[in-house]
């Protein structure tokens, strides 16, 4: 069966999973680790890929992450190619250290986002490369240690995960870690590294195919997500990867448009966020709303955070908003 083209829009959410040839190691010892997870963060930020998890085993590795400008495959390719070389040298051995390709999964945000972070992060603990979550948490070879603020790195972003469980930082680890613990009876999710429900046989542009001539949907394992994030992939690809901006960009042009309206309009940040619904204060939220979720493809939870309203009423001043300019 031929393998199928990567989803490599610019700005999209993967979990991406590399395993090691034939099963094999990828990692013998701290140096190979180190130079692993050093590697992979200098190339993230010289990529303006984002990572939100990571955790890196005896012979595969996961990320969950939001790839930059030049979409995944650059970075990828800098890792593996990187590592493996440099792999070879060090124990004076020949060949592919990695399969000849990595799995990557296109992930709604909104739904999976927590799921896919706890999933990763406890790979250390179900794979018994650490005995408890206790040790996890100040385990070095998994983004989880970072979260907990033991072993920070500047390329992993954690305060937009923690900004999923809280407000302030200590109220949000707490939080964080006793949705990791919830997590750990769960044991393996397969749902978590598959599914999907869109057919894309050629990538972007097959998808853009597929919806002019109107052929049926079906299982994909490149996409994690529902109905509707599927239709949404859809749109983007017909409008020809409409988002080509990295996590951090999109969220510093949304802050740099939100004090802008906010200045224009006479009121203040903490105004817009209270839950005011004077007409003023409406309509500027529901025009936000918009323009963060259409524009710039920022999640409806996240928009829902910056607006001081639920992931539900974000998604209802959206809908109302275009009902209303047709």
């Amino acid at each position: 069966m031929p393998r199928q083209a990567r989803l490599d829009s610019p700005g999209t959410l993967h979990h991406v999973i590399v395993r090691g040839i034939e099963k094999r190691r990828i990692v013998d010892d701290t140096k190979d680790r180190e130079n692993f997870v050093n590697r992979m963060g200098d190339i993230a930020l010289e990529t303006s890929t984002t990572i939100y998890a990571w955790a890196l085993l005896t012979n595969h590795a996961h990320m969950l992450l939001r790839s930059g400008r030049k979409g995944l495959s650059g970075f990828m390719r800098r890792l593996l190619s990187g590592y493996a070389s440099s792999y070879n040298i060090r124990h004076k051995r020949y060949g592919h250290l990695f399969q000849n390709r990595y799995k990557s999964i296109v992930c709604e945000e909104d739904v999976y986002f927590r799921e896919l972070v706890r999933y990763i992060h406890l790979n250390p603990l179900r794979v018994t490369l650490v005995k408890s979550l206790r040790e996890l948490d100040g385990y070095p070879w998994c983004g989880h240690s970072g979260i907990m603020g033991r072993k920070m790195h500047e390329w992993q972003d954690r305060d937009y995960v923690l900004s999923w469980f809280g407000r302030r930082e200590p109220e949000a680890t707490t939080a964080y870690r006793r949705y990791v613990a919830e997590g750990i009876e769960d044991g393996r999710r397969p749902e978590l590294v598959g599914g999907g429900l869109i057919r894309s046989l050629g990538g972007w542009s097959q998808v853009v195919s597929l919806r002019r001539s109107k052929q049926r949907v079906l299982g994909d394992e490149r996409i994690l997500g529902s109905g509707a994030f599927v239709e949404r992939i859809i749109e983007e690809a017909d409008e020809k990867i409409k988002y080509h901006l990295s996590g951090h960009e999109r969220r510093q042009e949304v802050e740099r448009h939100r004090r802008m309206i906010c200045q224009q309009e006479g009121i203040n940040v903490e105004e817009l966020k209270s839950g005011s619904r004077r007409g003023a204060i409406s309509r500027i939220r529901s025009d936000l709303a918009l323009y963060m979720v259409e524009d710039c493809g920022i999640p409806l939870a996240e928009a829902g955070r910056q607006l001081g309203v639920s992931t539900s009423a974000v998604s209802k001043m959206i809908r109302r908003r275009k009902s209303n300019s047709t």
